[in-house]
């Protein structure tokens, strides 16, 4: 490029009639001083880019002249203050969802919720010497279910009150059902007693 094409460089310092007003901490300036808008179209973006950039050179003086600045191995960092400008909400806040049936009886208990180790479903087998699931696909609480031989206790009242048609070998299976089921419908009511206390 000639000399004569480069454009002239701007100067460091920004003086205006009003000075500008910082919140360092969110990297904001503030210009307190009315903006003239140009009445030919054709000047009007060259006019807001003067104003910006007259802005981001104000707050670049600022934060230089402002914050600590120090050298670390990772490189020059500087470091900002708190931000003291509120920010307002984008969304309402949210409002405290009901009490559910559990989170009352738990309250009332004292149980707490159990921990990430608890939820985890793995448990170790001492027999096998090694982790197996707790449910689930090869579950350890379906243990038993495809055994050849099940063993009947003796004047078992479950045997003697079996319906016709089921055996032992489902039974098992058939109390998982069941838990499923039974656990199912309490969160349904649940969700219904919820949403008719939101009303």
């Amino acid at each position: 490029m000639s000399e004569s094409t480069t454009k002239p460089k701007l100067p460091v310092t920004v003086s205006k009639p009003n000075p500008y007003t910082f919140d360092l901490g969110l990297l904001l300036a503030n210009d307190p001083n009315p903006a003239s808008i140009p009445s030919a179209p054709s000047a009007l973006e060259h006019h807001l880019t003067s104003i910006a950039r007259d802005g981001a050179q104000s707050l670049i003086n600022q934060l230089l002249t402002a914050c600590p600045i120090t050298s670390t191995k990772d490189g020059v960092l500087l470091s900002l203050p708190a931000p003291h400008t509120p920010l307002p909400r984008e969304k309402r806040v949210p409002e405290a969802k009901p009490e559910t049936k559990w989170q009352a009886f738990a309250k009332r208990r004292g149980i707490k919720p159990k921990t990430r180790e608890q939820r985890r479903n793995l448990q170790y087998n001492t027999e096998k010497g090694e982790f197996e699931r707790k449910w689930g696909y090869k579950g350890a609480n379906k243990a038993g279910q495809s055994d050849a031989i099940i063993e009947v206790p003796f004047n078992s009242r479950k045997e003697l009150e079996r319906k016709e048609g089921t055996s032992i070998r489902g039974d098992k299976r058939r109390e998982i059902r069941e838990k499923i089921k039974r656990n199912e419908r309490l969160q349904r009511r649940n969700q219904k007693r919820a949403s008719d206390g939101k009303k």
